[in-house]
């Protein structure tokens, strides 16, 4: 999916939280938001994903020779996030039965798949809310990144992750890019964006 932010500027109250924005993410690249926390990292991405929206300034999307309207990109996202909630008292294999039903998965993928990709199999008939907040995060991880959407879209993504799931996360991303536009935001790190071929410094939007 291709992605051009126009002079995007979103205020709340009085404050402005950026303003010019002008970028253009590509299909098939990766790009890394970065700033401290309070930086509007989260807000610019909500954006992004058509769930808010700007103040002034425009966004445009397509897919091929297709145009999206912003209201309409949900339909082609997937996004994973510490702010965003899981179903709790589903168990993990309920929560991938979910999933299933709202988009496709990647390459075909089954059920059985997504537990291995997982790793977390043995723990498939536990409800979420009795998993660790790392266990969270990597089931919101498997759940985005292997779902079949051309924009994905992580918020720091690395969020509770110790290091043996951080390098989880960095093989599950580089084995999942193909043809797809990824997003990350981080204060982190380049363990979170190393595979990113662009950068933009939320400072420089400051006014």
């Amino acid at each position: 999916m291709h992605v051009s932010l126009e002079n995007i500027g979103k205020r709340f109250d009085r404050e402005w939280i950026f303003r010019g924005v002008n970028h253009v993410f590509s299909t098939g690249k990766a790009t890394a938001i970065l700033g401290a926390n309070g930086s509007g990292k989260s807000t610019l991405l909500q954006i992004i994903a058509g769930s808010m929206m700007q103040l002034e300034g425009k966004a445009e999307y397509s897919l091929g020779e297709k145009k999206i309207q912003q209201e309409e990109v949900y339909r082609y996202v997937s996004i994973a996030s510490p702010y965003l909630e899981l179903m709790e008292d589903l168990t993990l294999q309920e929560s991938i039965s979910l999933q299933g039903k709202f988009k496709s998965w990647r390459n075909a993928l089954k059920e059985k798949d997504i537990l291995e990709i997982s790793e977390l199999g043995n723990e498939k008939n536990k409800q979420l809310k009795n998993f660790s907040s790392g266990m969270k995060m990597r089931t919101k991880l498997v759940l985005a990144v292997l779902s079949d959407a051309p924009l994905l879209l992580l918020d720091e993504p690395c969020s509770n992750l110790d290091k043996n799931s951080c390098e989880w996360y960095g093989k599950l991303v580089r084995e999942n890019s193909a043809g797809r536009t990824i997003i990350v935001c981080s204060n982190q790190v380049k363990d979170e964006y190393f595979f990113c071929s662009d950068e933009l410094r939320m400072e420089n939007f400051k006014k």
